[in-house]
This record gives structure tokens, C-alpha cells and sequence, in this order.
């Protein structure tokens, strides 16, 4: 299937790997069977390679309801993104909607893919971040000319999504990879093993990402290379990291950390990518 140029990402995403992509690209398999990805996040490379049938899940059920509602309802979604102001009154009334479950639960979700792209696209740094009860919490980004309706790329991703065979599913990593089969890819972007702890953010749901989840995943890694599944998997360049997966091909790629409260942890840093092949 040829590859639309205009296809991207929507949500700018912590951990996006748009930076990273000629090194992923570098290193795919030369053929597999069906594509899976089950921290999709904002999807950098699933837009980049676009295959012909994907498998792609997340635990945010926010992030997995704006991407069917492109799928299924793009013309819709981008009628109710039309409607958004950027203004700091405006931004903090259509944040504080998940306050009220009562409230948020009458929204449809156009209404709520509308709002998590709105809320993207004004909220500071472009970062989607809540709370322990899940609400979202970022503050009022300021941006002058914020691109909150990108009917370009929003379309592009449409035609996309049913040009070919996507499955969306919204739960746990391992469950997303029950159903792969020898011949079969999976790219794993899991929330990385911090650098320090100062660096460690799992803002993107509510709950984390701890060490033991690193260890699971894995596992679940030896399981799929025994499946005949290949997989490839990025994270950071940590001791922890590097010894989980010293039994697997490791390279050291150079990469610009955007994402954090202090300046000066911001910039180059190594990361891993890691695979089974």
C-alpha cells in the first residue's frame, strides 16, 4: 500500500518518535503479516509506516476514542473543532468538563475527541497530562496562533484508518498481543525507565509504569520471540534496561528529550532500540 505524505500525527504525545523514525526504519523487518502496536500513543511511526493491517492499542481511552472517531467521524469532529476558542476563560472551562462525571458523561464522543485535540493543541507545551483521578490537568499553553482545527492531517489519518485493516483496542499491552501469530511485527514505545527521578513521568493516564511492568513486558518479549513474533522496542539507555534485555540485538541511538519541567534535563540523550532478529 502506498504511503500518503500527508499522514501524521494529530497529538503531540510524550515520548513521540518522529525524531527516531529513520533509525526505526532502519532496522524493521523486511516483510511481516499484520502490524502491531500496543502503546500507540500518537503514533509516529504506525502514520509513517502506515501498514496494510494493524493492530494499535493504548491504555488512554481518550487517545483511543479521537482515533476512531477520525475513522468513523471526521467530517463531525472537524464541524465541533471549528467551534474552540484560544482563550484562557474558554480553555479552562472545556478542561474542568471531566470534573463533573455527570457532565462529561453526556458528551459524545465527537465532543470528546474534540475536546482532547482542542486541549492538545492550547494546553502548555502540547502535553496531554492528568491526575490520579484521571482528569486532565495541564494549564493554559498561551500560543498565538494555536493549529487547533489541522483538517490536512486529520483527513489524511481518515482516509488512512479505511484504506486499511486498523483494530483499535483500549487495555493492557499484553492483552493487545494475544491474538499475534508467527510472522507477525510488533514496535513496543512503552513509557521509558527514567533517567532519574525527576524524569519520571507517567502523566499520560492515570496510574504508572513501574519497574515490574518493565519486567513484565519482557517476559511477554520471550514469549513472542518463542511465538516467532519479531518485535522491536525502544526505551531509555538505562542499566536497569540494558541488563532486562542484555539476551537481545541492543543499539544506542541518539535522541532530544522536549518533555520535562526543568530546562536543564532537557536535550541529547540515548536511547534503546532492542530486538529479537
Amino acid at each position: 500500500m502506498e504511503r500518503d505524505a500527508a499522514v501524521a500525527p494529530v497529538l503531540k504525545w510524550v515520548g513521540g518518535k518522529r525524531q527516531l523514525l529513520p533509525e526505526i526504519e532502519r532496522l524493521l523487518p523486511p516483510a511481516f503479516n499484520t502490524y502491531y502496536e500496543p502503546f500507540v500513543g500518537g503514533g509516529a511511526v504506525l502514520f509513517h509506516l502506515q501498514p496494510a493491517r494493524a493492530v494499535v492499542n493504548d491504555i488512554n481511552p481518550e487517545l483511543i476514542n479521537v482515533y476512531k472517531v477520525i475513522k468513523t467521524s471526521c467530517q463531525e469532529l472537524l464541524a465541533d473543532l471549528s467551534k474552540h476558542r484560544n482563550e484562557r476563560e474558554y480553555f479552562y472551562r472545556i478542561r474542568a468538563l471531566d470534573r463533573d462525571p455527570a457532565v462529561y458523561e453526556k458528551l459524545s464522543d465527537v465532543e470528546r475527541a474534540s475536546r482532547i485535540l482542542y486541549l492538545n493543541k492550547t494546553c502548555y507545551n502540547g502535553l496531554y497530562r492528568v491526575n490520579s483521578k484521571g482528569q486532565f490537568n495541564a494549564p493554559f499553553g498561551a500560543y498565538v496562533n494555536p493549529n487547533i482545527l489541522n483538517e490536512e492531517t486529520i483527513s489524511a489519518v481518515h482516509r488512512y484508518f479505511n484504506r486499511a485493516e486498523v483494530t483499535f483496542r483500549c487495555g493492557d499491552f499484553a492483552a493487545a498481543m494475544e491474538d499475534s501469530e508467527e510472522g507477525d511485527f510488533v514496535y513496543f514505545d512503552p513509557p521509558y525507565d527514567p533517567l532519574s527521578d525527576s524524569a519520571n513521568f507517567t502523566g499520560y493516564a492515570s496510574g504508572g509504569f513501574c519497574r515490574g511492568e518493565q519486567e513484565r513486558l519482557r517476559n511477554l518479549c520471550d514469549e513472542l520471540t518463542k511465538r516467532g513474533v519479531k518485535f522491536l522496542l525502544s526505551n531509555a539507555a538505562t542499566d536497569f534496561i540494558l541488563d532486562l534485555y542484555k539476551d537481545y540485538h541492543i543499539e544506542i541511538v541518539q535522541a532530544n528529550r522536549v518533555v520535562n519541567s526543568r530546562g536543564d534535563l532537557r536535550g541529547p540523550v540515548e536511547e534503546l532500540l532492542v530486538r529479537n532478529y
